[in-house]
């Protein structure tokens, strides 16, 4: 049986209003498998009209879903959860297909995305306000936490599930109805997720998902909209100002988690075999096609030889191939443009003076694939270093002292995540406090957890997801003053 079995056909149309239906038109578009570039089946295109259409499901859903019972929301959320749970092996397969990542990393995506369905189902019933005396006597100060109200979500293709958990999970649990935009590349697992929340309990109209390739003007529209109260994106950080712009009239409130330039900086007190093995985890994620991916190794020049030949020993060891194949551990990367960037971007470093110590090229194949690569002596100034990889590159650049090797890592209009190997505790305080970054992973490549807050500074946008400080991303807050006479 195909994973395409997990989908009936009328579930690869659009999601409006709890029903499955085609697109204005009949329009469609092609999903491609990114292994050989073949076509993997067709789902709807949806238009303008399509997403109007499912913000008007959004908005006569509001009213009553915002006063469902916290408990009922979070019953619904937490029987999605044991869905998803039950059905893993087919949501990995699904979204291996479509996206090209390894079915055992897929896996370990459906894991780490559905504990967003658990997290939140658990946050639904502690939404809370306060109660207090007015320190000046005469009055009681009452707190309400409301829902924000019809939300659009934007989510990427790189993360299919867990992106879309992470958004949606919080919203159903403050009271939220939503319209989704899932990446045409990889829109299945979201129509899948979709017909789980359905078959959950779901009320109809509370998550509408309209697969589209006209992301563009679906956004002008929605956002252009006074009924729209929220907009949260995950991608660039070009398209993320965009939207920030178009939610300026309509003063929606936005959450945006854009690109990423991460540091890797290992001192040369570093435990360098720990920090290989953090460093294989925080670059070969998703084959580098994260935010949250290593971007720049920046390495104390005592270690960095040691450090650098040990990393592309690990890579050199690791398999490319199909995702769905025994024994591969790296898959392809989204398209040939993907492709074409990262080999643009190593063939830049080896002329900055760079040396490749494994990889740095694309093998013959029919599909989207690059060898994961180790550059070691990268010009601080080299292209790699200022732009986002996003594929499976390790550039080292050498460092003298920790200022140095602060002042390069934040050196970068990003500020998502980065990463920290030294055994010094009094560094490790001082490094915590003066990285520009929302995350810090102290030796450890791995931050993503869905209890802890999720977000990044400068130019990798504003707003957190997951942890305690996810829900109130969809909350308002009412005061009200109520005299009294004493």
């Amino acid at each position: 049986m195909s994973a395409l079995d997990m989908l009936a056909p009328e579930q690869r149309g659009l999601f409006i209003g709890g029903s499955w239906r085609e697109a204005e038109g009949g329009d469609e578009f092609a999903v491609y498998d990114p292994a050989d570039g073949s076509v993997l089946t067709r789902v709807a295109d949806g238009s303008v009209g399509d997403a109007v259409e499912a913000l008007d499901a959004a908005v006569a859903a509001q009213h009553d879903w915002a006063r469902t019972p916290p408990r009922q929301r979070a019953e619904i959320l937490r029987s999605a959860f044991e869905l998803i749970s039950a059905r893993a092996d087919d949501f990995a397969a699904l979204m291996s297909l479509e996206m090209g990542k390894t079915v055992a990393e897929a896996k370990g995506e459906v894991s780490y995305g559905n504990e967003f369905f658990r997290w939140f189902s658990e946050e639904a019933v502690r939404i809370h306000g306060r109660w207090m005396n007015n320190p000046m006597g005469g009055s009681r100060l009452l707190t309400l936490k409301k829902p924000v109200g019809p939300c659009f979500f934007v989510t990427p293709w790189n993360f299919p599930l867990a992106m879309g958990t992470r958004k949606i999970g919080p919203a159903i649990a403050a009271g939220c109805t939503m319209v989704v935009k899932p990446a045409h590349q990889t829109p299945l697992t979201m129509l899948a997720l979709a017909a789980v929340l359905a078959e959950a309990g779901l009320p109809a109209g509370v998550l509408n998902v309209v697969p589209s390739t006209r992301a563009k003007e679906m956004s002008q529209a929605l956002q252009a909209d006074d009924r729209l109260r929220k907009v949260s994106f995950t991608g660039s950080t070009a398209v993320g100002r965009t939207l920030v712009k178009q939610s300026a009239d309509q003063l929606q409130r936005v959450s945006m988690e854009l690109g990423g330039n991460a540091p890797f900086l290992v001192f040369e007190d570093a435990d360098v075999d720990a920090a290989v093995e953090g460093a294989m985890i925080a670059k070969m994620r998703n084959m580098g096609e994260a935010c949250t991916a290593a971007n720049r190794f920046l390495v104390h020049e005592t270690v960095a030889e040691e450090f650098g030949a040990k990393l592309a020993d690990k890579m050199a060891a690791l398999r490319v191939g199909r995702g769905q194949d025994d024994g591969v551990d790296v898959g392809p990367l989204i398209d040939e443009k993907a492709v074409e960037s990262v080999g643009q971007l190593v063939t830049d470093a080896v002329h900055d003076g760079a040396k490749v110590l494994t990889g740095g090229g694309a093998p013959e194949s029919t599909g989207y694939f690059y060898t994961p690569t180790v550059l070691l002596g990268v010009h601080p100034d080299s292209t790699i270093n200022a732009e986002e990889i996003f594929g499976p590159v390790a550039p080292i650049t050498t460092f003298t002292t920790e200022e140095e090797a602060v002042d390069r890592a934040n050196a970068t209009e990003y500020g998502l995540a980065s990463y920290v190997y030294t055994r010094d505790l009094d560094r490790t305080i001082r490094l915590a406090e003066s990285l520009e970054y929302g995350m810090v992973g102290v030796n450890t490549g791995l931050l993503s957890n869905p209890a802890a807050p999720f977000g990044g500074v400068k130019a990798s946008g504003f707003g957190r997801e997951g942890g305690f400080e996810g829900i109130e991303e969809y909350l308002e807050t009412t005061y009200v003053a109520i005299p009294t006479s004493s």
